[in-house]
């Protein structure tokens, strides 16, 4: 039987279940009844929480700001007691020390979702069978490309086993694995990738930015495998920075003008050879496989995205480190039309969005058909990137069923973006964010759907509003809670689609820390903001065509002292502020005004209005005094 513990935050880092143990001896006596076996030399991250063994539960305590070595308790539980416990004292949102590669565990712990059915994933098992590449006569002075190919294939002949990199610096142009085995990269192993076009030869089926092509492909490539991995502690390079394919063009245009859609497979062949166009090869890029792991290596200077598993199921990534700051396009995990995925720990400094979804691009993603649903993102840590966690630009297939949590965003441009295009179809569908802490970020969340006029031409264009068709994005049911903005350039902005708004967002129970508020909040259909704490050098809220738009319970911290609320747009209506700054406790004020113009001149030209008395005439500019303010334009 157990007492129940009440702890603080600032305390404890806290449980996901049962009962926290300090190693304090106050702590300890709060315990009663329990055989107790510790073990101070371990080193515990959040996910060590909730290990069940043989029917005893192993609870851990940590520091809320730094890991260090801490003790276990094994104790006979009573689960209606533990799962009590479980409900009151939830997890605390993590720090940058928490998350990351640094942070990996030995173990994968169980999935926790309560939004969506996904399996429980399980790393692939391997016979037990090793072949060190130095055994075979590898040297350093000579490409490894055939030899370790040919053992590979042997190897997966054979039954299945794992291939070793041993430590060493190694040359090689596209390795391809076969299934059942396991490409181990030993610590100290180095492997640098070739960088002309030719040692990418032949062009093997892949997918460029959401299209199908016959190309280079990935340095590390397999196609229709089952039960692959590429594992260790060694690191995967790019061609130096002056190489050939860097030159390259990536593409005469934007790939869907490049590849007509209804052009055959076999004939959408994009090498680089006798004039035709070239594409890069991605680092690491399975297709059509199943059951794929990649653990704890290390990525620098791709030619392009780095991990991109396509049509892939069962995929689990953990523990990767990426830096490809100095690369355009250089994103670090690209999931494309998958099926149950699971990444976490991973550590990425990309030059372009770090942890990406896409599921095919316009008409050809659309033929495809096929989408990207089931992605659990925990435990990670995005820095120096243009998107923290990016849904899209590639759309057609409809990305569904995110889930991102306890993660951390340290200075990339946006924390969660979400961007699609008028012509790329599809959209996404069920995304979910929670426990989330972003620092020194451009802004929190961005939705981008429209694209630049470099791009996209005309269609980047907001207005006129085109007709809804087969490639129209739909953009929907989006819930992002409990979460921390330490810094920001800006709390968001978003620009939607008029004919197609994005629709039912829900942003709740968060703090943020910005310069500027919303610079944009265009074409948008029932976006709720609730229970947020704002603290903001500028005061200035934009709404463009918004339509049942709440903000509850926010508290704001503004320099002047009132909010300046700029509504635009005929299909503007139905915006309501409520209970803003009702816990006066928590504000350095006791009144907050709340300005509106509205340009269409609804109200008059730029008139200053107070709408606290709703169902009234508007009056002249006025302070709104908490917890009375309803604002509704209707």
């Amino acid at each position: 039987t157990f007492k129940r513990l009440s702890m603080t935050r600032n305390a404890f880092w806290g449980l996901c279940i049962g009962i926290c143990m300090a190693s304090t001896q106050s702590v300890a006596q709060k315990i009663e009844n329990t055989n107790i076996q510790t073990d101070n030399q371990k080193n515990y991250t959040p996910s060590h929480i909730n290990e069940i063994t043989n029917g005893e539960s192993l609870y851990t305590v940590r520091s809320d700001t730094s890991l260090h070595n801490i003790r276990t308790i094994q104790a006979n539980s009573n689960p209606e007691v533990l799962d009590k416990l479980t409900a009151e004292l939830k997890p605390a949102i993590p720090y940058l020390n928490e998350v990351g590669a640094q942070a990996m565990p030995r173990n994968i712990v169980p999935i926790k979702n309560p939004y969506f059915n996904m399996p429980q994933l399980k790393r692939p098992v391997f016979p037990d069978f090793i072949v060190n590449m130095k055994d075979k006569g590898m040297t350093e002075d000579a490409p490894i490309t055939d030899l370790v190919n040919r053992t590979i294939a042997e190897v997966s002949k054979q039954g299945g086993g794992t291939v070793v990199i041993p430590e060493g610096k190694w040359k090689s142009a596209r390795i391809v694995l076969k299934s059942n085995v396991n490409l181990h990269l030993a610590k100290g192993a180095e492997i640098e990738f070739a960088g002309r076009a030719e040692d990418y030869l032949p062009a093997v089926f892949t997918r460029h930015e959401g299209v199908e092509i016959m190309g280079p492909a990935a340095f590390i490539y397999a196609n229709g495998e089952n039960n692959i991995a590429i594992t260790g502690e060694g690191t995967i390079y790019g061609p130096p920075m002056d190489a050939e394919i860097r030159k390259r063009p990536n593409g005469a245009s934007v790939v869907e003008k490049d590849v007509p859609w209804d052009m055959p497979i076999e004939q959408r062949i994009y090498d680089g050879m006798e004039g035709r166009t070239f594409y890069r090869p991605k680092t690491i890029s399975p297709i059509n496989c199943t059951n794929v792991l990649i653990e704890g290596i290390t990525m620098e200077r791709s030619t392009l995205w780095n991990v991109v598993p396509i049509y892939c199921e069962n995929v689990i990534i953990r523990g990767i480190t990426v830096n490809s700051t100095k690369v355009p396009s250089g994103d670090g995990i690209d999931i494309e039309s998958c099926k149950n995925v699971l990444i976490e720990y991973c550590t990425l400094n990309c030059g372009d969005d770090c942890f990406t979804l896409k599921a095919g691009r316009a008409e050809d993603g659309l033929r495809v058909g096929k989408p990207t649903e089931n992605v659990v993102i925990r435990y990670s840590l995005a820095q120096h990137g243009h998107g923290g966690i990016t849904c899209g630009s590639e759309t057609a297939g409809v990305i569904k069923n995110l889930y991102v949590h306890d993660c951390v965003f340290d200075g990339t441009r946006t924390g969660i973006r979400f961007k699609t295009r008028r012509n790329r179809g599809g959209g996404s569908d069920n995304t979910y964010y929670e426990r989330l802490r972003m620092i020194n970020v451009g802004k929190a969340f961005t939705w981008d759907l429209l694209g630049s006029a470099y791009y996209m031409g005309e269609l980047a264009a907001r207005y006129p509003a085109r007709k809804v068709n087969r490639l129209t994005p739909d953009v929907k049911n989006i819930l992002i809670k409990d979460f921390i903005v330490e810094s920001a350039d800006q709390f968001f902005t978003a620009n939607g689609i008029p004919e197609i708004p994005f629709n039912q967002v829900v942003v709740e129970n968060g703090e943020i820390k910005c310069k500027k508020l919303i610079g944009a909040l265009n074409d948008a259909a029932g976006f709720t903001m609730q229970k947020l704490t704002i603290e903001a050098q500028h005061n200035d809220i934009h709404i463009l065509d918004g339509k049942d738009i709440l903000f509850e319970d926010i508290h704001f911290k503004l320099p002047a002292g009132e909010i300046m609320v700029n509504v635009e747009g005929e299909r503007s209506g139905n915006i309501v502020f409520k209970n803003i700054n009702a816990n006066q406790e928590k504000v350095e004020y006791k009144e907050l005004a709340l300005v509106i113009t509205d340009e269409q001149h609804r109200f008059g030209v730029n008139q200053r209005r107070d709408f606290s008395q709703k169902g009234k005439s508007p009056v002249s500019y006025t302070h709104l005094r908490a917890p009375e303010t309803v604002l509704d334009l209707v």
